[in-house]
């Protein structure tokens, strides 16, 4: 069986309140009708000061997810690891995984946008070494015990309910994010089909003589929306898709790797470029993938069409996927 994801980023260009809080509640209803009818994982993500409203608070929202389902995962993909303070991030994620029962997945990012460590006040070039503490904090704070962080003995509680703690991968494209991973014996996820990355992250793991796996992208990894009339939703919505995949343009520089990147400058470009895709039913079946990405919100698309395309993937198209 697939692993299918729902991804919300609850971006809304021109929002009001009133719209935006709808657009939240919509997403929690969505969430509960998707883990009823089996969908393994819902993702998010973390931006922050961006126009169109992107998640700023991923754990928020992942708590409210927690609290309308009871057997998906959620996954925050990715947090930005040196915005945190890390202690609080400790508690935040400990609390969510026993809240959860251990459904609280953390990939653990440093982000790409100069912009959201100004607007926190973090120095950008010290995000690597600000990453190494983050990491190294949540791995000795998850552990009940006291331990010296800064200078001083500190001691965390509560302890998570997952042994020997919450799944933590540590994200990225780089070499730099790899040997992290390795050294500190944490699983890795690429943010894109590298295995080019993933050769060298394991070849780190035996020079640290550490354990790890990876969880890395398909080389085919599309952004679905299931609609029984294609053509219509692209002439209708397809400006939604072509908002956020040039918001995600305008801040990926030409080093940065996504699974998610596209070079699409309009609505016609998008669609047969093929990271975001409008499907029938039949054609989502069909797709044979191992792993499929619902973005029934995307780029602030209008709730009733995101509620039709979440009931035709989980009516017409995860009953018909093979075991």
């Amino acid at each position: 069986m697939p692993v299918t994801v729902v991804r919300f980023n609850l971006v809304e260009p021109g929002a009001t309140p009133a719209s935006l809080g709808a657009r939240y509640q919509a997403a929690l209803e969505m969430a509960a009708y998707a883990d009823q009818h089996g969908v393994t994982t819902v993702q998010t993500e973390e931006h922050h000061g961006v126009a169109n409203n992107w998640l700023p608070a991923p754990f928020a929202f992942a708590g409210a997810v927690f609290g309308a389902t009871r057997r998906l995962a959620v996954t925050v993909s990715a947090v930005i690891g040196p915005l945190h303070d890390p202690l609080r991030l400790a508690e935040e994620i400990a609390v969510l995984d026993l809240l959860s029962g251990g459904r609280l997945v953390t990939v653990a990012g440093i982000g790409y946008r100069p912009e959201e460590y100004a607007l926190f006040d973090v120095a950008w070039r010290r995000r690597g070494k600000l990453q190494d503490e983050v990491l190294e904090t949540l791995l000795k704070a998850w552990t009940g015990e006291p331990f010296t962080y800064r200078g001083r003995t500190v001691r965390v509680t509560p302890r998570p309910y997952t042994e020997p703690h919450p799944l933590l991968l540590v994200g990225g494209s780089s070499q730099a994010a790899a040997r992290r991973a390795a050294r500190l014996g944490l699983p890795f996820f690429p943010s894109a089909h590298l295995p080019e990355l993933e050769a060298y992250y394991k070849e780190r793991l035996v020079e640290y003589g550490t354990e790890g796996w990876t969880m890395m992208p398909a080389a085919e990894t599309p952004l679905l929306h299931v609609a029984e009339d294609p053509d219509r939703i692209w002439a209708h919505y397809g400006e939604h898709f072509l908002h956020e995949a040039r918001t995600y343009a305008s801040w990926q520089s030409g080093d940065i790797r996504s699974a998610v990147k596209s070079a699409a400058t309009t609505v016609a470009e998008l669609r047969a470029e093929g990271v975001y895709r409008i499907l029938t039913p039949d054609e989502c079946v069909g797709l044979g993938l191992d792993n499929l990405v619902l973005h029934p919100l995307s780029g602030g698309m209008p709730v009733e069409e995101g509620w039709r395309s979440l009931r035709l993937f989980c009516e017409g198209v995860l009953p018909r996927l093979s075991g």
